[in-house]
């Protein structure tokens, strides 16, 4: 019955000062809301990732310049350069790279994405969102990608100065979705738009390159433009599946012969492009986690602040309860609940709202993100442990109030 009567009585009072309440849990309500949002995007984009890499097949294999990751004895991957793997070109290999890995024993299918410096221009008007790439015909195949409108170029336009754009490359810079036959300048050359890829849901290339926004054109054409290509990446598919393995062990070999004994590049299959993805996910989902850990910790300093102003703002309301026989116990209890329900209430407030964020994610974004039991009772329970902890000093300073002391104060 105590706990009913202190349950009330704070309700009352936290509804009393209702503006200054909700201040008080603003931190506690960013911090959860923060959480929960971060960590089920994380969980949405992991995914997306594992059902592209399913829908691609787990034969296709990538080779990247650079070493993006350490490999134990037996081969496996015991740690991701973070900053290598997320940057989508970070290196580049040459044509004799290129040529390399098509001579590799096993190998059927090889498709080169080389990077065009962009300079876009529709007109008069420069548009620097876009991602040029220099690839051959076999590269919607390789992606399992359809071209939504018109045509993608054969070998017989392989000299020709034409381009598939993206989506919203469509939108963004024609302002229209089928700009067949519309020309733009890349390094100011004309290219003549054939097609209009079909939207891209997730880039297998690298995380956070955007495939929508990629300009196509062909491999010779970029070598044209820059008189090389910068090859930032190499798709590659093997006569089988069960050749996988030995087509990546062949290329290895032939590449690091190639190299002189370095191992400048990477070669990785799909459910090794699932743990680098992976990886990063988890390093940035930490970081902001913990950036908003920190407004979680400000948002219980808040309340302990609040609850101690409160205290002596009740001075003589804890000096009339105690001379009509309250005990220690009893008037601090009552402030444990306020703080308790202040951070709960924060928490449950936070919880909503990011239920709310992930909905309107989900309709005006391409993200999916998946809220999970297991983080929602996590942070329940943060935002409870927080009113607890930060509860425990302004209760205790409220029962030690002298009655006599507490009755006079103005």
């Amino acid at each position: 019955m105590s706990i009913t009567r202190n349950i009330r009585s704070a309700a009352q009072s936290l509804k009393y000062s209702k503006w200054r309440s909700l201040m008080t849990m603003t931190g506690v309500i960013l911090g959860v809301l923060s959480v929960i949002t971060i960590v089920s995007i994380g969980e949405g984009v992991k995914r997306q990732v594992v059902g592209q890499i399913n829908l691609l097949g787990s034969d296709l294999i990538s080779v990247r310049p650079g070493n993006l990751v350490t490999r134990d004895k037996n081969g496996n991957i015991v740690k991701v350069n973070q900053i290598s793997s997320f940057a989508f070109g970070s290196g580049s290999m040459s044509d004799s790279d290129l040529e390399t890995i098509k001579s590799s024993s096993g190998v059927k299918t090889v498709v080169p994405i080389g990077l065009v410096n962009s300079g876009v221009k529709l007109d008069d008007v420069q548009y620097n969102q876009s991602l040029v790439i220099a690839t051959n015909d076999k590269f919607p195949a390789m992606l399992k990608q359809t071209i939504n409108h018109g045509v993608f170029f054969d070998d017989t336009d392989s000299n020709k100065h034409v381009v598939v754009i993206g989506k919203r490359v469509a939108e963004n810079l024609f302002a229209e979705n089928v700009p067949i036959g519309r020309t733009l300048t890349i390094r100011g050359v004309e290219f003549v738009v054939i097609g209009v890829f079909e939207e891209f849901n997730y880039s297998p290339l690298a995380y956070g390159t955007d495939l929508n926004q990629a300009i196509a054109m062909p491999y010779a054409a970029g070598q044209e433009l820059t008189g090389h290509n910068q090859l930032a990446q190499v798709l590659v598919r093997p006569e089988s599946v069960d050749q996988t393995t030995a087509v990546i062990a062949a290329i290895n070999k032939k590449m690091t012969l190639a190299h002189g004994g370095q191992n400048d590049f990477t070669v990785l299959k799909q459910d090794e492009n699932l743990s680098v993805v992976s990886n990063i996910l988890k390093v940035f989902t930490a970081f902001i986690s913990g950036v908003a850990a920190m407004s979680l910790l400000i948002g219980g300093i808040g309340i302990m602040n609040i609850m101690l102003v409160s205290v002596t703002e009740r001075t003589r309301e804890i000096g009339i309860r105690k001379a009509i026989g309250a005990t220690n116990r009893q008037i601090s209890e009552q402030f444990f609940v306020e703080a308790t329900i202040l951070s709960s209430t924060g928490g449950a407030i936070g919880i909503g709202l990011a239920f709310v964020i992930n909905a309107v994610l989900r309709i005006v974004t391409h993200l999916n993100p998946v809220i999970s039991l297991e983080v929602v009772l996590i942070s329940a329970g943060v935002s409870i442990a927080l009113g607890i902890v930060f509860g425990v000093i302004p209760a205790v300073r409220a029962a030690r109030k002298d009655p006599i002391e507490a009755l006079r104060y103005e």
